[in-house]
């Protein structure tokens, strides 16, 4: 038997002169910005026009380009490795398949047709489900895939304990690490949506503050936590508190931070820029310390564990971990609704 998974990601430019045409890619996809097609892609060339000097002084702070994908096929060895050890007699391969850049999802389905699988399992590496982020890789890949094999996808597991568990010893780690500073507040630092996302049904921020309820269980040391959302842009009103606010409020509370990039699986631009260069110094300007920044699972053996699990015990569509039921008003869960494209309402 032959077994392929593919891991869904971001993706993120590999060069500086990759910048533009990654954030076109990404403001073009019709999750992102909901206009008809001609107005989306004046938009998306405008907008990443004029974000260009910035995300490039962004990726120049990481060395000149993105780690998301280093990270993600660091991944994808410890996986097809964890695999190949429960079940040796399934041959599986893992592959990537990046959202806005490459390697894009029309790449990743010729090398896994050339593979001709028996079984397909599609693994969004967001644990929570978007329709901005796993329902838009899925339609892409349902769009590029004509090969062989029967396909199944994980549609999301926020409360898988194996995450939770990563998640928590990255937290105690860079607590103790900084010698258990006291009066520290823990604030769960999520990637941020527009609100008229959610209104209409996106399960993420449920989801989200399902994750952190889970890790805080973990954490008694930590009574004190919150959730908050970063990378706010435009004019819409956004999933609220913001990051920064939160900043903020730890300084008028007379409190020190441990932020946790709880919607994160690997290092990116904004953990390694976003939260460790800019919000830092917000912090410092806002007088919060120590303020601490708590790694992402990334290859922890926990993490790549469950996405193991995941593998083996998912069935199609489902949260492997569950059952995770979002409540009725995120009609757009896929679970509650069985489609994992998002398409459904």
């Amino acid at each position: 038997m032959r077994r392929a998974v593919v891991l869904f990601n971001l993706g993120g430019p590999d060069s500086l002169r990759a910048v533009k045409p990654f954030l076109f890619n990404l403001f073009r996809d019709p999750a992102i910005i909901q206009l008809p097609a001609p107005a989306r892609y004046a938009l998306a060339a405008l907008i990443s026009t004029i974000r260009e000097r910035t995300a490039q002084a962004n990726y120049a702070i990481m060395g000149g380009r993105s780690p998301l994908l280093p990270e993600t096929e660091a991944q994808a060895r410890a996986l097809e490795a964890e695999l190949a050890r429960r079940t040796p007699g399934v041959e599986t391969r893992v592959f990537i398949s990046m959202r806005y850049w490459k390697p894009r999802a029309d790449e990743t389905a010729k090398q896994v047709a050339a593979f001709a699988p028996d079984e397909i399992v599609l693994l969004p590496l967001y644990p929570q489900f978007s329709t901005t982020t796993t329902a838009s890789s899925v339609r892409d890949w349902l769009r590029a895939y004509r090969g062989p094999g029967r396909s199944r996808t994980i549609g999301c597991y926020p409360n898988a304990p194996g995450v939770a568990q990563a998640y928590a010893d990255g937290i105690r780690q860079t607590w103790e690490a900084a010698g258990r500073p006291a009066n520290v507040r823990l604030l769960f630092s999520a990637h941020g949506l527009p609100q008229k996302v959610v209104d209409a049904g996106d399960p993420y921020e449920a989801q989200v503050r399902a994750t952190a309820e889970s890790v805080a269980a973990l954490l008694p040391e930590f009574a004190d936590w919150r959730v908050s959302f970063q990378s706010r842009v435009g004019r819409l009103k956004w999933l609220e508190p913001s990051t920064e606010d939160e900043i903020q409020k730890a300084s008028a509370d007379g409190k020190g931070l441990l932020i946790c990039p709880i919607a994160f699986v690997s290092e990116h631009v904004e953990t390694l820029v976003e939260l460790d260069h800019e919000y830092a110094q917000l912090a410092k300007e806002n007088g919060v310390a120590p303020y601490l920044r708590a790694p992402t699972p990334r290859v922890m053996p926990g993490f790549i564990a469950t996405l193991a699990d995941a593998v083996e015990q998912a069935p199609p569509g489902a949260a492997p971990f569950g059952p995770w039921l979002c409540p009725a008003e995120y009609g757009k869960c896929a679970c509650r609704n069985g489609d994992v494209s998002g398409r459904a309402a």
